[in-house]
């Protein structure tokens, strides 16, 4: 059965605060099997076959926004797709290893178009730099991101769709746990 991974946006953040084992149990609830959460940042893992990955996405956003009462964007990657994504370089080694700067991955539901791609490259600046790779955003930030003037906010409403970001590390530690093969 095919393995997906789903990034929930606004899970344990902005107040609201989800229990892992009632995601769980609440994926669970859709028919999804195999539930498994990775940290509590509204990242989960999970088999379901016979759905494409939007209509995973609409059947979880749905069941998330009745139970919790607001809404969940999500999207979902297969661990082939998360993989690839994991591995791709947008930035030089030398700017990825400087003091201070981290890499975050955004995910939004389909490619950019041109018109969006541009709007994203907008955002640069001396400490934020962008790249944007299939239907994923690539994010150097050579602060901490709180103290960045580059929003969540102000990217969704520039590109006209949701996003949410993880940092790099977390997805590398992802792929590299769901590529292998399950016991």
């Amino acid at each position: 059965m095919p393995r997906y991974i789903a990034f929930l946006r606004a899970i344990n953040v902005g107040g609201h605060v989800v229990k892992m084992g009632h995601l769980k149990k609440l994926l669970e609830s859709v028919n999804l099997s195999n539930v498994e959460t990775f940290i509590a940042s509204g990242n989960a893992i999970f088999e379901s076959s016979g759905r494409t990955p939007k209509v995973l996405e609409t059947k979880i956003s749905d069941c998330l926004l009745k139970d919790l009462g607001y809404e969940v964007a999500t999207f979902i990657r297969t661990v082939p797709a998360l993989s690839a994504i994991a591995q791709y370089q947008p930035f030089k080694a030398s700017d990825l290893n400087a003091d201070g700067s981290s890499m975050y991955i955004g995910f939004v539901k389909e490619k950019l178009d041109l018109r969006a791609q541009r709007t994203v490259m907008t955002f640069r600046t001396k400490v934020d730099h962008f790249c944007v790779h299939g239907n994923g955003i690539y994010w150097l930030c050579r602060i901490r991101s709180s103290e960045s003037e580059f929003s969540l906010t102000r990217l969704e409403k520039a590109i006209g769709m949701k996003a949410t970001f993880r940092n790099s590390t977390t997805v590398r530690k992802m792929a590299a746990k769901y590529a292998q093969p399950k016991e």
